[in-house]
C-alpha cells in the first residue's frame, strides 16, 4: 500500500511540470514524511507496551470502604 501511495505522489509530480520543488522543498518534504512516520510508530510502540503490561486494564475502584 506504501508503495502504491508513493509511485502515486511520483507520478502526479511528474505530471504537474509548471511546479517545481526546489531542493529545500524536498528536505523539508523528506524529513516531514520521516518524522510522521517516526511518531507513528512510537505512539503505536506504546500502545503495544501498555496493552503487555496491563495498563489498559479495567480500573478498579479505590475508595476506602464505608462500612468500616
Amino acid at each position: 500500500m506504501l508503495l502504491l501511495a508513493l509511485a502515486g505522489a511520483a507520478w502526479l509530480l511528474n505530471a504537474m511540470d509548471a511546479v517545481s520543488i526546489g531542493v529545500h522543498g524536498w528536505i523539508a518534504l523528506i524529513l516531514g514524511v520521516v518524522f510522521s512516520l517516526a511518531v507513528g510508530g512510537g505512539l503505536m510502540a506504546l500502545v503495544f507496551i501498555s496493552s503487555r503490561r496491563g495498563h489498559d486494564e479495567a480500573v478498579h475502584d479505590v475508595r476506602p470502604d464505608d462500612h468500616a
